[in-house]
């Protein structure tokens, strides 16, 4: 029983993250061909987003074990 949370699986949300960053890189420039502006705050947005969730999924679960 003492085990039961260190083998309860960590859902943090951030592979979802990391796939909406990824949808809004790559979508960015189909989506706002004619608008410069929003193009590239949607660029920005994606490669903020999946940085956060590469944050999420792989760096704060190394720092906790260190």
């Amino acid at each position: 029983m003492a085990h039961n949370q260190h083998n309860k699986a960590q859902n943090s949300g951030g592979f979802a993250l990391i796939i909406l960053g990824a949808l809004l890189l790559f979508l960015a420039p189909n989506i706002y061909p004619t608008s410069l502006e929003l193009g590239i705050i949607a660029l920005l947005g994606g490669m903020i987003i999946g940085s956060i969730g590469f944050y999420l999924k792989f760096i704060r679960n190394k720092e906790k074990r260190i």
